[in-house]
């Protein structure tokens, strides 16, 4: 049966073809299905990289914020921001120079009426009126004008006010009124939280204009202290990082305790070391927020001795302070204690760097004797054949007897710096209290960047300070300086 070897033959060969086609068919699909799950890896991985996934700490106690409230918009990093300053020159106070700003009366009213949704206070106390002062002045009335305003705005609008608890004796007409009017208020017990005040003098509004500056919501303020301040306008960036600042006081009012740490939605981006980078008058700048005490600095805010001490180390040639008390004490502790950061730093950059220090500071009848002696003994570090130049001046605001009457009055209340870089403009005395235990805040802009026409913050500054410091108002400290000739006035 020869014929049938061919065809077995035939049948194994051709099952042996099959097979081998198969066995192919099936390697090739399994390649085809490895390399799709590769391909779906390196896809479900860059997805991980690429989109944000939600944090796990949304399951802890703190509600997770919006991301609006943490991070500010990057676009409106690029807003048009307008800077300022601003001040308060009291009646009869007069110069000869042509250095004028804006009334802080009138940028408050300004800001008022820029109000389209909220405005936010943080505030030292409240005496807008003769009622609290018991006073008849007629320079009461820009006072006056500020609160009728609000308590219009408090019953349209969000105002909030954040105060320091207000002892028995100081007045609460005003308040009573905005809450009256709608208002929403609440007082931080500094005492009982850091055994200080709340000292803060700024405004939030609308999330986008800023005031910060020395002038208390107090009439005086605006026509019978010197006072100088900043407002900046359309800028939700800065204003937003400065609204986490009166978050926190609100937080403070209602929990009666400081939380450590604070909630995540407190913390910023900007500090001394990673400054908010914008345009202030088509003018690169520089610009971050200061606080005080420590205590109430969430994380990635710079604290206000901090922010000081580093703008005083990054001067090249001068530094120029205008403050109405300079002291190197805790001024209201008890026991009495010496606190030399400031003073010690203004002797060394002195000393190492040859940097020309002045400080201009107010003389009242409300100045301790004991800060001339610490001033004296800082204006001794002056000798020109060596190169050591630290000068200091008193600046007295003249009083006729009728504004003598006028209690707390006729003073020199600024509280700021300038530097060949910086200007920084704060809310605090330069004594140990104001930086250890009391609630402050500063703007800090450096704008060295600049390659405009138009004049810096910084520069407008110094010309403020000289005008101040050259004027017939200004006399210098020496040894043999008798206060009594000429300080009380």
């Amino acid at each position: 049966m020869k014929t049938g070897i061919p065809y077995h033959q035939l049948e194994d060969e051709s099952r042996g073809q099959e097979y081998n086609r198969r066995t192919q068919v099936y390697y090739r699909g399994l390649i085809a299905l490895a390399t799709g799950a590769s391909v779906l890896l390196v896809i479900m991985a860059l997805c991980n990289l690429l989109i944000p996934r939600p944090s796990s700490s949304s399951s802890s106690s703190h509600p997770v914020p919006d991301i609006s409230l943490r991070l500010p918009n990057m676009e409106s990093c690029t807003d048009p921001c307008r800077i300022v300053l601003v001040e308060s020159i009291p009646e009869g106070l007069e110069f000869n120079s042509s250095t004028t700003h804006p009334s802080i009366f009138q940028s408050w009213m300004n800001l008022m009426n820029e109000a389209r949704s909220s405005v936010d206070i943080a505030s030292f106390y409240w005496t807008l009126t003769n009622k609290d002062t018991h006073t008849h002045e007629p320079t009461a009335n820009q006072g006056e004008a500020v609160l009728n305003r609000l308590a219009e705005l408090s019953g349209n609008l969000s105002v909030r006010i954040a105060v320091n608890t207000p002892q028995e004796k100081q007045p609460r007409h005003d308040l009573r009124l905005l809450n009256d009017s709608g208002a929403h208020i609440r007082t931080v017990n500094m005492k009982e939280l850091t055994t200080g005040v709340l000292h803060t003098k700024f405004w939030v509004v609308d999330k986008q204009h800023i005031y910060i500056g020395s002038a208390n919501m107090d009439w005086r303020s605006l026509t019978q202290v010197k006072e100088l301040g900043v407002v900046v306008y359309n800028c939700s960036c800065l204003a937003a990082d400065l609204s986490k600042i009166f978050e926190a006081y609100w937080f403070l009012g209602e929990s009666k305790s400081i939380p450590s740490p604070w909630p995540e939605r407190f913390s910023t981006m900007y500090n001394k070391d990673t400054p908010l980078q914008l345009p202030l008058n088509n003018t690169p700048s520089n610009v971050y927020l200061s606080s005080s005490p420590p205590s109430l600095c969430a994380a990635g805010r710079t604290s206000d001795l901090q922010s000081i001490l580093s703008v005083v180390e990054d001067a090249e040639s001068f530094v120029y302070i205008a403050v109405m008390n300079y002291l190197p004490t805790m001024e209201f502790s008890h026991p009495k204690r010496y606190w030399a950061d400031i003073d010690t730093q203004l002797r060394r950059v002195a000393y190492e760097k040859r940097i020309k220090v002045r400080l201009l500071i107010s003389c009242w009848n409300s100045t301790q004797p004991v800060m001339f002696s610490f001033l004296k003994s800082l204006a001794s570090v002056y000798d020109p054949k060596n190169n050591l130049d630290i000068q200091v001046r008193l600046f007295v605001v003249p009083a006729t007897p009728k504004q003598k009457e006028i209690p707390f009055a006729r003073v020199n209340h600024n509280k700021y710096m300038v530097t060949d870089k910086i200007a920084y403009i704060g809310t605090s005395n330069w004594s140990g209290d104001y930086f250890v235990n009391t609630a402050g805040s500063a703007l800090v802009v450096n704008q060295t960047a600049s390659q405009s026409v138009e004049s810096t913050v910084q520069s407008q500054l110094k010309a403020v300070f000289e005008r101040d410091w050259n004027s017939d108002y200004s006399t210098p400290l020496t040894q043999h300086s008798n206060l009594k000739d000429f300080c009380y006035v």
